[in-house]
């Protein structure tokens, strides 16, 4: 199939990469000149595993290829993926101006007598699919080179996805499910066939209409947000109970009904999808009248959350923090990624430093992402151990797995002080009480 990729940004550039690797000749398409330029070239704008050698190969076999000419792009595409960004708004809403806008312009270049599947890739907000339709009608009838009515010559179908960045190529390639929004059985055909390579092993293909998969998509990241907030909030409770949120998240992971996953406590989720998703559902609800109460809470407890191991430091430190220096290991908001938006680390980073205290820091794959959002505003250093140098104490804001079992006699040999702030619980606590650290963690007892 003949695919077009409009927006290449993480999204974008996963789906385009993925579908070429199906054997599909895909057609990507970006305004920004000196990222097409670099795509075009081999050098790839995102850090995700596994994708730079999916997209150099399909690069290599023509099947997929890039451009700042939309005409050029869709010209001879049968389906095409809007994977645009949404960014939100002041009031939390899902801003649509990119999407509307390349529907607008995609008016002017449909013509009747072809046929083309618009795919809303991005996360949108109930009743995008229409109000794509409607633009993409109205710009057609403005239009000279309009030829004739095309409202049957396009559907446009909402396919939202569902990718954990870290593992986003194993997730489009062997997805748990592929939702499917669109009343057109023309449509549906075409959306069949073209995931019908990823589902061969039985993971279902849920059809439904365009407004329940477009809302599918919001309740899911706010369920799983829920779950990350809720043993947040158990992790507190622990904390003042003398309780241990590692035992209590087992007992409860074992029941079927809960499961396993995203029950670990931490300081706080972000991204792209978490934050600005709940926000968005809780405006949509707003705008029917509607409380969302739940995800009120949600939001409220994921803000606390970021800064959670702000007052212990500070109590630790006799309410001084001018002149520390902290060690921060990690600043992506997740491991496995690049992507530093609503990091915590940029919290604490923030209040670190208004506090008096200087930051040295070391990410895998984020620092660039961070200085050019922050400039030098902290020590951006060439590995974790240089970060330890004559620091006060160690604060661990990612858990990237070479953080996991570090040389601690090493860190000893740095460190002003053996302390440690950890957000996400990397360390057993019997192991560490025997090397000597005073450890404070989420939900556990603080060793001293």
């Amino acid at each position: 199939m003949k695919i077009a990729v409009i927006g290449t940004g993480y999204v974008g550039l996963v789906t385009g990469t993925c579908f070429a690797e199906t054997g599909n000749k895909v057609t990507c398409v970006d305004i920004d000149i000196n990222k097409v330029n670099k795509l075009k070239k081999g050098e790839i704008t995102i850090y995700e595993p596994g994708l730079e050698k999916l997209f150099l190969r399909n690069l290599k076999e023509n099947r997929l290829q890039f451009t700042t000419n939309l005409e050029e792009g869709v010209r001879d595409a049968a389906i095409i993926f809007l994977a645009l960004p949404t960014p939100p708004g002041e009031d939390g809403s899902a801003d649509l101006k990119y999407i509307l806008g390349v529907a607008e312009d995609l008016g002017k270049l449909i013509k009747a007598g072809e046929y083309k599947v618009i795919i809303d890739k991005s996360t949108v907000p109930v009743g995008t699919a229409e109000k794509v339709k409607a633009a993409i009608l109205m710009s057609s009838s403005k239009s000279s080179t309009g030829a004739g009515d095309i409202a049957d010559a396009f559907d446009v179908v909402s396919n939202p996805e569902f990718l954990r960045e870290g593992v986003a190529v194993d997730d489009f390639m062997k997805p748990d499910r592929v939702v499917i929004g669109t009343k057109s059985e023309r449509a549906r055909k075409v959306m069949g066939e073209l995931y019908a390579p990823f589902v061969r092993q039985g993971n279902p293909v849920i059809y439904m209409d365009e407004r329940s998969a477009e809302l599918t998509k919001y309740a899911a990241n706010s369920f799983l947000a829920t779950k990350i907030s809720f043993m947040n909030e158990i992790a507190r409770l622990c904390e003042k109970l003398g309780a241990d949120v590692d035992m209590v998240r087992r007992g409860i992971g074992s029941d079927e009904r809960i499961g396993k996953r995203f029950l670990f406590p931490g300081i706080g989720y972000g991204g792209s999808c978490f934050p600005k998703d709940v926000q968005a559902l809780v405006k949509s609800s707003s705008d029917v009248n509607y409380n969302f109460e739940i995800l009120n809470a949600v939001m409220k407890v994921n803000e606390d959350q970021k800064l959670h191991l702000l007052p212990a430091i500070k109590d630790y430190f006799k309410n001084n923090l001018k002149g520390k220096k902290f060690a921060l290991w990690g600043l992506a908001f997740k491991p496995n990624t690049d992507d530093i938006r609503e990091a915590p680390a940029l919290y604490l980073i923030e209040a670190l430093t208004k506090e008096g205290a200087t930051v040295s820091a070391f990410d895998p794959e984020a620092m660039s992402n961070v200085k050019n959002t922050i400039g030098d505003k902290i020590e951006y250093t060439s590995n974790q151990y240089e970060a330890l140098k004559n620091a006060d104490a160690l604060i661990i804001a990612t858990e990237w797995n070479e953080f996991r079992t570090p040389d601690f006699d090493q860190m000893k040999t740095l460190m002003k002080n053996k302390v440690i702030f950890d957000g996400r619980n990397l360390f057993d606590l019997a192991a560490i009480r025997a090397l000597g650290f005073y450890y404070k963690s989420i939900g556990r007892e603080t060793v001293n």
